[in-house]
């Protein structure tokens, strides 16, 4: 690929969050257009198609990939489709922006990672959108000076509205806490090593069987100890909120103060409704650095091993969140291509 050429990408999920990515790589980012968009529902994948001129609408992204306009793609679909998607990318050496989770299972995740290692190269970056926020750069960077001293604790605190229609108390693990397990990971250059979930009495707004909230408790190699309170059917908003307590200092991102108003004998702000208002310009910045970087034949960012090692952290966690013990997470050595 010429290093100015303009890159043709194919979106693979046309649901919400693929349907965003349309919007975003046509009206926002610079130096990518979309020429494909793949569901297997057709009229769907027909009706987001139609909002690009010169888009072609599939439902079958193995045909979608063979067409001579596309130079990469990115998957949006349910975790459960990932796997064959990558696999079929692979195939035709095609970079891929892969929405988490990166698989739904650490087994196909480890194949996903010995498929790419056979090409020799890196081509997923895997979509922790957290890692490009700009509060969350701010803190890593504030880290790695040292400043602060060692790491020893993370609060996580992660809130939703409402639960969507059809989730169960494992996907408050595999669905939200995932960008916990990530970040920690990355804030900290740490493996998680176990983990334990606490079980509070459940809140009467949360549908029938759903464990809510939960208390998930991250042991790392280096350690530290980070807990994540997971909420998703808070009623108020949607908050993201960690903080590092250091040898030397605390540092904590997520409070939404860019704004507080004092009017009429009360005083405060908004509080975001949804990942993609609180998180839009961290989604821009992520896409727009997948473009470029492909455009230089690079791949950076999260990595397939992120993904899988989420993956597993995941699965232990819902053992945890099953069995009531603390679990071990079960991790393969690292490859060298992910050093």
């Amino acid at each position: 690929m010429a290093r100015q050429s303009m890159l043709r990408v194919a979106v693979v999920g046309a649901g919400r969050m693929g349907a965003d990515h349309v919007r975003r790589i046509q009206e926002v980012i610079s130096g990518a257009r979309v020429t494909a968009v793949v569901d297997v529902d057709a009229e769907r994948a027909k009706a987001v198609a139609a909002r690009v001129d010169g888009c072609t609408a599939y439902t079958d992204p193995v045909v979608a990939m063979a067409a001579a306009d596309v130079d990469a793609v990115l998957v949006a679909s349910p975790g459960p489709a990932h796997e064959a998607a990558l696999l079929a990318a692979f195939a035709r050496d095609l970079p891929v922006l892969c929405e988490k989770p990166l698989t739904p299972d650490a087994a196909s995740a480890l194949r996903v990672l010995e498929a790419e290692q056979k090409l020799g190269r890196r081509r997923v970056q895997v979509g922790f959108m957290r890692r490009y926020d700009a509060e969350y750069t701010k803190l890593a960077r504030l880290l790695g000076t040292g400043q602060l001293g060692r790491p020893l604790l993370v609060h996580h605190r992660h809130r939703n509205v409402a639960s969507p229609p059809g989730w169960t108390s494992d996907m408050l693990i595999t669905d939200s806490v995932a960008h916990e397990i990530d970040v920690t990971r990355w804030l900290l250059g740490q493996e998680i090593t176990a983990v334990t979930v606490l079980r509070p009495s459940p809140t009467a707004n949360a549908p029938d069987d759903l464990q809510d909230p939960q208390l998930v408790v991250l042991e790392t190699a280096g350690g530290a100890i980070a807990d994540v309170e997971i909420f998703v059917n808070c009623g108020f908003g949607y908050q993201v909120q960690a903080e590092v307590v250091c040898e030397r200092g605390t540092a904590r991102v997520g409070d939404g103060h860019a704004m507080v108003t004092h009017m009429a004998g009360r005083w405060g702000g908004t509080i975001a409704q949804d990942y993609l208002e609180r998180f839009a310009a961290a989604y821009d910045r992520e896409v727009q650095a997948w473009v470029d970087t492909t455009r230089r034949g690079e791949v950076t960012g999260p990595s397939a091993w992120d993904g899988y090692a989420a993956a597993a952290a995941c699965e232990a966690g819902v053992r945890a969140l099953t069995d009531g013990v603390r679990t071990e997470v079960e991790l393969a050595e690292r490859p060298p291509l992910y050093g």
